[in-house]
Parts: C-alpha cells; structure tokens; sequence
C-alpha cells in the first residue's frame, strides 16, 4: 500500500480525504504520526501557495509523496479588514482555540449577518509533491452554507466552523449531517481524492 504525508498536525484533518484515499490503496498519515515537528511559517499570497510551503517543508524532511493543504474563508456583507482570509484561525496575531472561534465567528455573524446568518466561501488550495519531487496543485471551493449566530450543540474538534456552519439546502448545521443528508446535497470530495490518488 502507498503512503502520503498530509501536512498537518490537526488530526480531523489528517482524516478527510482517508477513507477515499484508502480505497484506492493510499494510507494517510500526519505528522504526528510520523513525530515529525515543524514550525511552517506560512507567508504565500493564497490557499495555493500555503499548501505548497506546507508540502515542501514536509517533502524536505521526509522526502516521501506529501501533500499540504490551506483554506481562505469569505463571509457576506464583513468589511475587508475583518475578513478572515487565509486567517481563519488566526485574529489579531492570536491562535484561537476551537471555542473562541466559535465565539468570534458567532460575534462577526450577529454584527454584520441578516436574520442571524451570513452566506460564506471557503476557497481551499492543495499540493502534492510525489516521491520524484514533483509538485501538483489544485484549488475548489464551497459556497452552499451559510454561518448562523446560535451554535450547535456538537462540535468537530479541530473544525470548530461546523457548529455554526449550516447547509442551506437542508438548514442543518454541518455537525449533524449524515451520509444520507450527504448524498441528498451532493456533497463529496471525490475529484479531490481523484486529484491525489492520482498525482502520488
């Protein structure tokens, strides 16, 4: 079975292409995995570049198939300098933790939201990097939700934004979607899984 790096010590993500990736006989692992620890100064203009800095950084110390991932979020109506961008974690030179996003993003829907929800974009940038050193991108995006200023009452560690993040299709927040609410919605990551089953 082959192996990829996934450029993250954010366990939930370590685990979203996992499943797709080990039926094609892909194993993912993390950094933790692994024991590696690495301070990525992430400093590119977009998702796209993060990823690649991200993927390089993880090639040079293990030069084995890696692959880095970024997002940037947009939200409706948040004036430019209090869009989170590619700082969807980071506010003010802090790291957030899990429950102060909550807080923040919940604050930033109930300033600017209409009727308690604001329409919001992720824009997400991958990079893989095969064994030969090879890179690989590829960006998509989602902007079938909304954020609501009331919570869930779950939440996804390390995807603190799914408890107040709701599909509009369904209204429902992201932490309470089954498989069955999934394929109703048409929401899969498939070409992603594609894309890196394919670039390794």
């Amino acid at each position: 079975m082959k192996q990829i790096l996934f450029a993250t010590g954010n366990q939930s993500k370590a685990k979203r292409f996992s499943k797709g990736l080990l039926d094609k006989g892909i194993e993912v692992l993390s950094l933790n995995d692994l024991g590696i620890s690495l301070n990525i100064e992430e400093k590119g203009k977009d998702a796209i570049e993060n990823a690649l800095i991200k993927a390089r950084a993880c090639y040079k110390e293990k030069h084995m198939p890696v692959m880095g991932m970024d997002d940037t979020l947009y939200m409706e109506g948040v004036p430019e300098d209090k869009q989170p961008g590619l700082y969807v974690r980071r506010v003010g030179g802090k790291t957030l933790s899990d429950e102060e996003m909550i807080d923040y993003y919940t604050d930033l829907v109930k300033k600017y939201g209409v009727d308690g929800r604001i329409n919001c974009k992720w824009v997400y940038g991958l990079a893989v990097i095969n064994e030969k050193g090879e890179e690989s991108t590829y960006t998509w995006f989602k902007d079938d939700f909304y954020m609501v200023d009331t919570r869930s009452n779950k939440i996804n560690i390390g995807y603190p934004l799914n408890s107040i993040s709701k599909y509009k299709k369904i209204d429902k927040y992201f932490t309470d979607v089954t498989d069955a609410d999934m394929d109703l919605i048409k929401v899969n990551e498939d070409d992603v899984v594609d894309f890196i089953s394919s670039h390794v």
